[in-house]
């Protein structure tokens, strides 16, 4: 069994960006993603636009040019792809870590095709995996998604969009011009104030003419196959629905990183341990990356501002094998 110097796991831009700088560094590694290149960029909204600017999320200081100053998804793929295959990184893909075990200074890697041995494991798993439920009676129904992909396929049809964020406020706005009907629920008194800048008031605008309908303060209490019933400020209503986009967030996998270790805070943020100038977490040899890094905290770290981590990772493995 070939042991490795560093085994990241999660493939998307800061494990490709801790891919690269370990390569650099002349270090074996190895990237394993679950799904393909990016799989969480991948499972965005076919047309979504970011909220940065191109050069923002470049990673490596390799060019990203957009045809817009905020790249889209599409162009983000083809970005990310091209710097995995023309640097021939050492990615496997459509392979899942099911284990990961310490022994003295050696980490034992079970994934769902093979077992492999480390010194180093990067964790940069992101956080879109797990969405938040909104656990009520009729959520598992086959017409109920936690993931936006595509407005076509609600042309036509009662939409019920919960959630008040971007992924929310992207839906609605997209699924009304392809003709939806859509409804909007949302637990606070308005509108979310971190939606994007250029989104917000179109959003605002929509509802106040009407064409899209909006609940305030307001909760989903059953989901059913032809309606679902509200909870409003005005008591229960019964609203007609064909299908509901539930987009209440998402929440990293918790219970993975406690597996492996890792501390986390007793408070409602889940904040794991680690050292800011280095990324170790309270285990040693194990390093965590991006957005991981936020807990519950999931609008703190971004590919522009995560993008370090690599670095300061590769720098405090580099300086203990010195």
């Amino acid at each position: 069994m070939e042991h490795l110097d560093i085994i990241i796991v999660g493939g998307g831009p800061i494990g490709i960006s801790c891919g690269l700088e370990a390569k650099k560094k002349g270090l074996t590694y190895l990237i394993i993603e679950k799904g393909p290149i990016v799989n969480s960029l991948f499972n965005y909204p076919i047309n979504m636009q970011f909220f940065s600017s191109s050069e923002r999320l470049e990673i490596d200081n390799i060019p990203f040019i957009s045809s817009e100053a905020k790249p889209k998804r599409n162009e983000a793929l083809e970005y990310y792809r091209r710097i995995v295959t023309s640097n021939q990184l050492n990615i496997n893909l459509f392979e899942k870590v099911d284990n990961i075990q310490k022994l003295d200074t050696t980490f034992t890697v079970v994934s769902d095709k093979r077992t492999y041995t480390t010194s180093n494991i990067i964790i940069a798993t992101g956080f879109y995996d797990l969405p938040n439920l909104i656990n009520v009676p009729g959520e598992d129904l086959p017409k109920v998604s936690h993931y936006y992909r595509d407005p076509h396929f609600y042309a036509s049809q009662k939409l019920a969009v919960i959630g008040a964020s971007n992924s929310a406020v992207d839906a609605a706005l997209e699924c009304y011009r392809k003709g939806a009907d859509v409804t909007l629920i949302i637990r606070e008194p308005e509108v979310g104030q971190r939606v994007k800048y250029w989104v917000r008031p179109d959003i605002i605008n929509r509802i106040k003419e009407g064409s899209i309908k909006v609940y305030y303060n307001s909760k989903v209490k059953e989901i059913r196959k032809d309606e679902i019933i509200v909870d409003t400020s005005e008591g229960l209503i019964h609203l007609e629905n064909d299908f509901v986009l539930a987009l209440t967030g998402y929440t990293p996998n918790f219970e993975f990183l406690e597996h492996l270790g890792i501390d986390l805070s007793k408070d409602e943020k889940r904040l794991p341990s680690y050292n800011q100038e280095t990324m170790e977490t309270n285990v040693q040899n194990l390093y965590l990356a991006g957005v991981i890094c936020g807990g519950m905290e999931t609008h703190k770290w971004f590919i522009e501002n995560s993008r370090i981590h690599a670095k300061l990772i590769l720098a405090n493995i580099l300086q203990k094998q010195n």
